[in-house]
């Protein structure tokens, strides 16, 4: 059987169900096809995975009328304080610290557990009558004309304009497409728990930029959860994984350090590999690429969500624009002002973390002691201070409307 859309969208995780409900709102059919149970991860007990949404991401769920129903569940991101650390000796005499006091817009960012932010995504798409889900996996895609159309893993055939790969870093639309991927692993593995402590948070992010890999805290709700994501080489990462809960969190403390007091482990433990992978196109022939399936990098910053819905309020607002001037919305030339808007600034940013990863990674004496003076000469540069606060909030470049709270 063959079913029409205008747009079918290959992916169900964050970025695909934000798009959908972009796409739907402004008067658009939306097929969203994903093989993985909508209900699963968004019923999910607590297991500390959280996504730091920047202030551009925030004002997009607001305009998705998505934020009202995770409000209650977010911990805004007060400051960011970063700084080199040693396992055991706590941060370095020079750090840099964000203060979401200095700018006008409030909190820079805010932590949301991925069960929540699942949960409300689902719940809005569910709601959303012109968007029909589809559990299923794309397994073919073919341009036949001024269609595309994509076949599923059940038999059935969807038909539609555009196609949208938000399938992650495998993503089988890409491939399909013979869009090649560059890139390269970091040689270090991500291990993410979630602790509990005894001193507030107080709302307060800390990056420790380790000899092994940087270090992460983030501020959880209720203020005595943060959310931990710890890098280290694959050999370190492997061993430490291994380790029952006891040695574990033995093996986390002296890197945590003892600023909020005594911590347990709350929750699961997980990791997974860090690479970089960037699409070397992002659109082809009725097809276009966001989030992970373009482009993903490396943690340090806590960017690749942000940069996730960066690409969906683009994509929607050139798509939409496109549909309401009369457009072929699966053109290349169409497709070509998003890649346009989008590729460039991302790929800069990904390559920067990448430096930025290699530069913090580094143990030679000589070059800590240039890192350390130059976080805190900037620090006590409050222009050149609140212009990188506004970096992290997601307020600066060109912004889609959707990234500065407006509808489509």
């Amino acid at each position: 059987m063959t079913t029409d859309a205008d747009i079918v969208i290959a992916g169900g995780g964050l970025n695909g169900p934000a798009l959908a409900l972009a796409l739907a709102r402004a008067g658009l059919g939306v097929a969203l096809v994903d093989p993985r149970p909508a209900r699963a991860r968004g019923e999910a007990g607590f297991d500390g995975r959280a996504y730091a949404l920047a202030a551009a991401s925030r004002r997009l769920l607001g305009a998705l009328g998505v934020w009202d129903a995770l409000a209650p569940q977010a911990q805004p991101i007060r400051r960011i304080k970063a700084s080199d650390g040693r396992a055991g000796t706590g941060a370095a005499q020079f750090f840099l610290q964000f203060d979401s006091a200095e700018i006008e817009e409030g909190p820079m960012g805010f932590m949301v557990e991925d069960r929540h932010l699942h949960a409300a995504l689902r719940d809005a798409v569910e709601a959303e009558p012109g968007i029909a889900t589809h559990r299923a996996a794309a397994t073919a895609q073919a341009v036949e004309g001024g269609r595309i159309a994509v076949g599923l893993s059940t038999g059935d055939r969807l038909a539609a304009r555009l196609l949208v790969g938000c399938d992650g870093r495998e993503s089988g639309t890409a491939a399909r497409a013979g869009i090649a991927r560059v890139g390269w692993s970091y040689g270090q593995t991500a291990l993410v728990a979630a602790v509990r402590h005894e001193a507030d948070h107080q709302g307060t992010a800390h990056q420790y930029f380790m000899p092994e890999g940087p270090l992460a805290i983030l501020p959880l709700a209720g203020g005595h959860h943060s959310s931990v994501v710890w890098a280290e080489t694959d050999a370190n990462a492997r061993a430490i994984a291994a380790l029952p809960d006891g040695p574990f969190l033995a093996a986390l403390a002296p890197r945590f350090g003892r600023f909020l007091g005594p911590i347990a482990l709350a929750g699961d433990r997980f990791s997974y590999p860090l690479s970089l992978s960037l699409a070397r196109d992002w659109v082809a022939p009725r097809l276009a690429l966001a989030g992970d399936a373009a482009h993903g990098i490396h943690p340090i910053a806590g960017q690749g969500l942000n940069l996730g819905l960066r690409d969906v309020a683009a994509l929607a607002q050139v798509v939409v624009e496109a549909a309401r001037r009369g457009e072929d919305i699966g053109a290349v030339d169409v497709l070509g002002r998003y890649q346009a808007w989008r590729r460039f600034d991302t790929t800069v940013l990904a390559l920067g973390m990448d430096a930025v990863n290699r530069l913090f990674s580094n143990d030679n004496p000589a070059v800590r002691l240039a890192r350390d003076l130059g976080m805190g000469l900037i620090g006590r540069m409050p222009p050149l201070r609140r212009a990188f606060i506004r970096q992290a909030a997601g307020l600066t470049g060109d912004l889609p409307r959707l990234l500065a709270g407006q509808p489509l």
